[in-house]
Formats: C-alpha cells, structure tokens, sequence
C-alpha cells in the first residue's frame, strides 16, 4: 500500500515544472494588471488635458473652406485674448461652431455689397478667402462690436451664417471654447492653422 501512495507523488522535476508554470502565471498577471493600471492612467490624463487645455473637435460643414474642411481634426488653445484673423470654437444653439475672428470689442466692422470688409475703416487683408461675399447679413453697418464680445465670419462667406446675422450675432467671450492652433486629421494636412 505505502509503495503505491509512493508511485502517486510527483517526482522533483513535475514539482519544479508546476512551480514554474505557477511563477509564470503570477508574473504574467502582475505585468497584465500593471498595464492595465498604466493605460488607464496615461488615457485618464489624456482625457483631462483634453477637456481643460486642449480640445480635440471635429469640422462639420463648410462654413471654413478652404481653410478647414468637413471631417478634419482639430485641436484648440484655451484662452481669452483673440485678435483678429484667430479662428475660434464657440457654443451656440447646442453646437460647436469655427469661425475667424474679424473684430473684437469696440471695433466697427463695416461690409461693401461686393463682400469686402473694413475693419476700423481699413480695408482688411483676408489672404485665406478663395471669393468675397456678402453673404447672410441682416445686421445695420457699419457696427461696432460690444465689450465682451467679438465678431466672427467664416472663410466661405457665401454660405456662413455667422455675425452678420442678428440670430448668430456677436460671439461674447465666456461662449468661446479657445484658439484653433492645429489640424489632427487628415494626416498628410497635419500642421498648424
């Protein structure tokens, strides 16, 4: 009887091999669970820097074309100081919209029926634009942009709906979400904006 509890036992090397395997299978968990942690971490601060310095959104429309198109990415600067020629993201009726800024507070912004813009009485320079337009504007010119509060058009200004309409109107600073600074997406257009 005690010879064949004997030849039940396992020998030295399958005792060794077990532990092994048991060693392996701990180890490898621990790398999973570190992993694990590390992505969570990298992707909770990814996150974070997202939402309070740099947000990431998508251009719907083609209110900015040529100079952003449907589909692309795009990352903002959270700030508050705008100049004219920044293209911002705001919030309006629900939805983020892109649009340049033309004026900020105290500016008057002033539109010829050809679509040319005087800013200040000066004619502005808008390199980016591929035609002018006069476009969607129910507002009385010459204006002149109230405190808090800038003026934004968007780059095709034959189909943007934008400060020239008394139902957009002048964009006031705490609806800005921040500065587009660079395109994501596509990537053979990735660069600065």
């Amino acid at each position: 009887m005690n010879s064949e509890k004997i030849r039940d036992l396992p020998t030295a090397a399958q005792l060794e091999s077990e532990m092994k395997r048991i060693r392996y299978k701990r180890g490898y968990l621990k790398t999973l669970y570190n992993t694990v942690a590390s992505l969570l971490v990298v992707a909770a601060v990814a996150v974070l820097i997202s939402m309070l310095f740099l947000p990431v959104l998508r251009v719907t429309g083609e209110s900015m074309s040529p100079t952003l198109n449907n589909d692309e990415l795009i990352i903002c600067n959270k700030r508050s100081n705008f100049k004219s020629g920044d293209i911002v993201a705001f919030y309006f009726n629900n939805k983020i919209l892109l649009k340049r800024v033309i004026g900020t507070a105290g500016d008057v912004i002033d539109i010829s029926e050809d679509g040319t813009v005087y800013v200040n009485g000066v004619i502005l320079d808008e390199p980016y634009l591929s035609e002018k337009a006069f476009g969607e504007c129910d507002i009385e010119l010459p204006y002149q942009v109230p405190d808090n509060r800038v003026f934004v058009m968007g780059d095709h200004r034959s189909v943007s709906i934008d400060s020239r309409s008394s139902s957009v109107g002048c964009i006031a600073d705490e609806y800005i979400i921040g500065k587009v600074i660079l395109r994501l997406w596509p990537w053979e257009c990735i660069g600065i904006v």
